[in-house]
């Protein structure tokens, strides 16, 4: 009991004080992180030209890993400390050569998540995609929630959440990188008025991107590219503008329920899908 207590008169003040640095370090540092991280990364934007949605998912994919990183080495940090605190008298050069030879034989084994690990650091680097995205990797669409040192979590429509490993991850579609495009066609009958519904396309692009509301999600007024497939029962035309990051599936159900409106008034029909085909007499 003598023993306890004369240790925590010579050593237990200076680890509890130790590990009150460590604590007040810890979140002094998250904040000069998070602080440091967002002025580089406004400072980047401003010689690129990004957006504020681009700037934004920029900050919350490059804060959460170095918040990370910083709390590790503190960590570190006060473990050696207190250890060599709490017993003075242990030499500590056997266990960290133990350790080493340990880190060299977990490596071959763990080989696997050291390619993740790197993956990872290359996507954050590379700016592949950002927390906030919308994105396609490996056959699973969705938003991207977090991206870690280990791994991508991305959720889709329905409210799944898949975990992609950042090793496997070898062929990703950004859906909202820097612009997106509002593209979708529209199946009219073969009889209708087609250069009367161009320039009702045009024209309503053109006052879409002209309103307060929309125009600060317009980046060229949707209109028309070209005639697509045609049949019997419809001739498609074909709709396209170029729109913010995430706002392409907003201005496109906005254009399709005008569209929809001004085409019933003008008399302008809409094309009727092709009917099953009968089937044939022996």
């Amino acid at each position: 009991m003598e023993m306890v207590q004369n240790w925590i008169t010579d050593h237990g003040i200076n680890v509890l004080i130790i590990l009150a640095v460590a604590a007040a370090f810890s979140i002094a540092g998250n904040f000069l992180v998070g602080r440091i991280v967002k002025r580089s990364v406004r400072t980047q934007a401003k010689r690129r030209d990004w957006h504020k949605k681009d700037v934004e998912k920029r900050e919350k994919t490059l804060v959460g890993p170095f918040k990370v990183i910083w709390r590790i080495v503190v960590i570190t940090v006060a473990a050696y400390v207190i250890v060599r605190e709490a017993f003075p008298h242990v030499d500590l050069a056997p266990l960290f050569a133990s350790a080493g030879i340990l880190g060299v034989a977990l490596g071959f084994g763990a080989q696997s998540l050291v390619k993740d690990f790197l993956s990872g650091i290359f996507i954050i680097s590379e700016n592949q995609y950002r927390v906030g995205d919308i994105v396609d990797i490996e056959g699973a669409s969705g938003t991207v929630e977090r991206i870690g040192s280990r791994s991508t979590v991305l959720r889709d429509a329905d409210g799944n959440v898949h975990y992609f490993p950042n090793g496997m991850v070898q062929h990703v579609i950004n859906k909202t990188m820097g612009y997106s495009m509002a593209r979708f066609a529209i199946a009219l009958a073969p009889s209708a008025d087609l250069e009367r519904a161009i320039d009702l396309i045009n024209e309503t692009g053109k006052q879409l991107a002209s309103e307060e509301k929309w125009q600060p999600k317009v980046i060229d007024a949707p209109s028309f590219v070209s005639v697509g497939e045609f049949t019997a029962t419809s001739v498609s035309l074909w709709v396209a503008g170029k729109t913010q990051p995430s706002d392409q599936w907003s201005v496109t159900a906005e254009m399709r329920r005008r569209l929809l409106e001004l085409l019933e008034k003008n008399d302008i029909q809409l094309g009727t899908a092709l009917p099953a085909p009968a089937p044939r007499k022996k």
